[in-house]
């Protein structure tokens, strides 16, 4: 039986990266996957990139990672910025190397938004400041002619298991950020409901791949404090509760 374990959107929160590793371990799962946003935000990027850095996991790149990596410094909005100044030169190169997607299993496509764009939702449609779970058409035409029996994606820090057609699609939510507001394509939040960090768990077994969603307790507090010292209210917020709005 093939098992592996999926993580996406770490955004330097290196206690909530931690538990899940740990809750990994203790299930005995050998294979993880890596869907990207490893670094960005007001935590604990370089801590958190030398962690992961030392992982024998099939890593790609997010949309953070590539900006952090490649853009201009006074380009990037203040989470990417933080992190650019405080990752070393080899950090800053090893983000810059990683793919945009890749196949861990013959049968497993991984990318960060959708096939061709890292900051393309797939599975979530915004519309009117609010957030719902894209139409099957709308997927269809995300993904581009992109197929896969197994298909992962990240970027929206939002857990979802959906089924399209032959296909499984795994969100496996964020890892180090529950809840946060964005402005593309316009306001909105993105939001869980709960501080815990998340993965997913990938199984083949003789009658086709199965997933499961899973919430890991962590000492959240910890990671909001570390957001307040470094300025960034909105991050304090998330990581205490899973929302944005009250």
């Amino acid at each position: 039986m093939t098992r592996i374990a999926v993580v996406a959107d770490i955004h330097g929160n290196l206690p909530g990266l931690q538990a899940v590793v740990a809750d990994i371990a203790r299930r005995g799962i050998n294979a993880v996957v890596n869907l990207g946003d490893t670094v960005s935000g007001p935590l604990w990027p370089s801590e958190t990139a030398a962690f992961v850095m030392g992982q024998p996991w099939c890593h790609i790149a997010g949309n953070c990672d590539r900006q952090v990596a490649r853009d201009a410094p006074e380009r990037q909005g203040p989470s990417d910025r933080f992190a650019f100044d405080r990752l070393t030169a080899d950090q800053r190169a090893w983000l810059a190397s990683l793919p945009a997607t890749a196949v861990p299993h013959d049968e497993v496509l991984a990318f960060h938004g959708t096939p061709s764009s890292d900051t393309r939702a797939l599975l979530e449609t915004v519309e009117h400041g609010a957030v719902r779970l894209a139409l099957p058409a709308e997927i269809a035409d995300r993904l581009g002619g992109a197929s896969a029996t197994v298909m992962l994606c990240g970027h929206t820090h939002v857990p979802r298991i959906v089924r399209l057609g032959n296909a499984l699609i795994v969100n496996p939510g964020s890892v180090g950020l529950p809840a946060y507001q964005d402005d593309s394509p316009e306001p909105h939040a993105m939001e869980t409901g709960a501080p815990d960090a998340r993965y997913a768990i990938l199984e083949q077994l003789g009658d086709g791949w199965r997933a499961m969603l899973v919430a890991v307790p962590y000492d959240h507090r910890e990671a909001a404090a570390q957001a307040l010292r470094n300025g960034r209210r909105d991050w304090e917020r998330g990581l205490s509760t899973g929302y944005m709005t009250t």
